[in-house]
């Protein structure tokens, strides 16, 4: 409101002086700013405030509506303001028609909307809802009404909007307003309730009334410097009672001013927070630890192992983890109940929490499986593993002793298995520090239980290797280290009708690294996603290169897909862009698959291949007779192509059983009309056996070792039906 708002509101008759009180609780400064058209009045209708927004909505100014009796006679059409008046002989004297009319039935909670036309100052009819809610005053008694006017068709959010205005004094949340120098001008019941100052004790005093002395000055200075920039400030903060009880609350500051930007008033809104608190805490224990044991959890293990790293980094001193589970509890807890388990896994926290002390950390990571975090335990790796030992082995012992647990009625021995690994001053996180603590848990049991045991070396050289694998392969995609090599395939007569793609990685200044060394990596990391669309994009660009040779664009290229490859939802998509991307005729391509894609969700699997068999795309089955496909399976999926794994291949000549087999695998491949292609062909005689056979495609060091693109093409024969030169490589080359 303005001044002269203020004023003319008080000049309004003492008949109004209950419900302009009740008004008063209502922060006028959230009613100047909703944006909506705001009217309130007393019980009989007269209006006792009308908003800015009201103002410009129908035209009237304040002094020409405040302390009129009966508003709406006076903002109704002519027409219906007489209808109006004859019906008020039905509902008795002494009553305004037209607005008892409007609030007839109202409800006592809530807000109620009822369309309605009214008369702007100049005469135009505006067809508009009017949502209705009663005001109370500080004994919730009804003491007027709250009236928000919408034209068009009224929105929820419109009434949820007048819901919030009507019940926004009645609510937990206190109110304050003070002038420019932080004199209180005004509270509300709320604050009474919060605080325990009565309006009287608190008008005319400053808020730090109200401070608790918790704070310093400079989050003092730092709150009305934020205010002065951005005319807003909200967060938590400790205030006082009249009481002298301390309790934290939310407190919100906005900064009122006129036009010309200086600051008039202050209005501060807070609410007690310590319920509040007390479920933050109440979240964080449940967050941070166990709910059997108390103990702490993996969360809270792991953020105090990150500090107590960085302090082996800061200080040298060595620290140590301890990992135990209990020998046998799987049997145990089947054997007597869960229930007895749990009793169990209380009395070993407790024992273990005895023998750790409140200096160690100790947590349950789950199931019987526990975590000791011991520090400072000497600045030499020989001092420390000692003392680490002695305290494994004290635990060891503390843990071996008798339970005589509550209720049951003979005592219980039960051992447990120590896995320990020194906390040193090198480069390892939490996560890869538990899983090598787990592998030297494991070797504790393989010992035979009731033992300690390290972290080994040569297990750490290993996981080493591996870090160093997996760290070396994210940067080999990231700088193009890998390489993508071909094999040729050919038919009897060695004419040439394709290459299956092979992927290499060349490290700079390395020996070249075989996929069978990082290829299981990346499946485990994901790392074959990228990569295996790198693989596909690089085929596609060297057959769209082939396209452009006579020779070359009969030729076909396989690549190999994994199985999580195949599965992503986009992996469709994925070869459809690849194809587009580079021009290139779908029919050239060829997708291997292993026997691994097909043991799941079937359907899913056969209608991504068809897909991509509708776009031209063949599929070939590889490494036939190593995994679990069956008859039943092939039937289902739509291949072009068996590929006979090396290993059969291998010792068809001294191997009757292979003979066999690879014998039984071309028979089922004509029988189901699919071209069958002989991996690892080294030897003249497998050639003849698999001639012999009814073999139609090899694939082996006898036609050619795997080799680059730019080798492949310059051994392809200029005529289509010369035969691809032998090599003279030997096998394994």
């Amino acid at each position: 409101m303005t001044q002269v708002e203020l004023h003319s509101a008080a000049a309004v008759g003492d008949q109004d002086s209950v419900a302009l009180a009740g008004l008063r609780d209502l922060p006028q400064v959230i009613l100047e700013q909703t944006g909506q058209a705001v009217v309130a009045t007393d019980l009989d209708g007269t209006i006792i405030y009308f908003n800015r927004a009201a103002q410009c909505l129908l035209g009237y100014r304040w002094e020409e509506l405040v302390g009129l009796c009966s508003p709406l006679a006076f903002l109704l059409p002519e027409e219906l303001a007489a209808r109006g008046r004859q019906l008020a002989s039905r509902f008795g004297a002494g009553l305004i028609c037209d607005f008892s009319l409007l609030v007839r039935g109202l409800p006592a909670v809530g807000a109620h909307a009822q369309r309605w036309t009214l008369q702007r100052k100049d005469g135009q009819l505006l067809a508009a809802w009017l949502g209705i809610s009663i005001l109370h005053d500080a004994a919730g008694q009804p003491c007027g009404y709250l009236l928000l006017l919408s034209p068009g068709e009224v929105p929820v959010a419109e009434l949820a909007e007048l819901k919030t205005l009507a019940l926004a004094f009645e609510s937990q949340a206190a109110i304050m307003i003070t002038d420019a120098q932080q004199v209180i001008l005004r509270v509300n019941a709320a604050f009474s309730r919060l605080t325990g100052y009565r309006p009287e004790e608190a008008i005319g005093q400053t808020p730090r009334l109200l401070k608790s002395g918790r704070q310093a000055d400079a989050f003092y200075r730092e709150l009305w410097a934020e205010l002065a920039s951005s005319g807003h400030w909200e967060g938590e903060i400790w205030n006082r009672r009249r009481s002298g009880e301390v309790y934290p609350e939310w407190l919100t500051i906005r900064a009122v001013g006129h036009a010309s930007g200086a600051v008039t008033h202050y209005v501060a809104t807070f609410s007690d927070i310590s319920k509040l608190k007390q479920a933050e805490e109440a979240a964080r224990h449940l967050a941070y630890y166990d709910a059997l044991t108390g103990l702490p959890n993996r969360r809270l293990l792991l953020e105090r192992l990150a500090a107590a790293l960085a302090g082996v980094q800061r200080h040298g001193q060595y620290g140590a983890l301890l990992m135990f589970d209990l020998d046998r509890f799987q049997s145990i807890n089947d054997s007597c109940g869960h229930a007895f388990g749990d009793q169990l896994l209380r009395a070993v926290a407790e024992r273990a929490q005895r023998w750790a002390g409140p200096e160690q950390t100790l947590a349950r990571l789950g199931g019987d499986k526990f975590v000791v975090l011991l520090e400072s335990l000497g600045n030499t790796a020989e001092a420390a593993g000692i003392r680490a030992e002695q305290a494994a082995e004290a635990l060891r012992l503390q843990l071996a002793a008798v339970y005589e647990l509550p209720g049951q009625a003979e005592a219980l021995t039960c051992t447990a298995s120590i896995g320990l690994i020194l906390l040193q001053t090198q480069d390892k996180s939490s996560e890869i520090l538990l899983k090598q603590l787990d592998i030297a848990l494991t070797k504790a049991k393989e010992a035979g239980r009731n033992t300690i045991r390290f972290f080994d070396d040569r297990m750490q050289q290993a996981m080493d290797r591996r870090l160093a694998l997996e760290s070396g392969l994210r940067r080999a995609l990231a700088e193009n280290e890998l390489v993508l090599f071909v094999q040729p395939q050919v038919d009897p007569a060695r004419r040439l009708i394709g290459a299956e793609c092979l992927l290499r990685w060349q490290p700079p200044g390395q020996a070249m690294i075989a996929p069978g060394e990082f290829i299981p990596l990346a499946e485990e990391t994901g790392l074959i996603l990228p990569i295996g669309q790198w693989v596909l994009d690089n085929a596609c660009a060297h057959l769209r290169r082939w396209a452009d040779s006579p020779v070359m664009s009969r030729l076909d290229l396989a690549v190999n897909v994994s199985a999580r490859q195949f599965r992503q939802p986009d992996f469709v998509w994925q070869v459809r862009s690849a194809l587009e991307r580079h021009g290139v005729d779908p029919r050239r391509l060829k997708l291997e698959v292993t026997e691994s894609l097909l043991l799941d969700n079937v359907d899913e699997v056969v209608s991504k291949m068809q897909q991509l068999i509708d776009l031209g795309v063949r599929f070939s089955l590889d490494d036939f007779g190593t995994g679990y496909a069956s008859l039943a399976y092939l039937k289902r999926y739509p291949f072009e192509q068996l590929k006979v794994d090396r290993s059969f291949i291998r010792d068809l000549g001294c191997d009757r059983d292979d003979a066999a087999i690879v014998g039984a695998i071309l028979a089922m491949g004509h029988a189901l009309r699919l071209n069958v292609v002989a991996e690892g062909v080294e030897e003249g005689s497998q050639l003849s056996f698999l001639v012999e056979h009814g073999c139609r495609y090899f694939q082996g060091y006898l036609f050619g070792r795997p080799m680059s693109f730019t080798e492949f093409e310059q051994l392809v024969p200029v005529e289509s039906c010369g035969r691809f030169p032998c090599s003279t490589q030997a096998p394994g080359g």
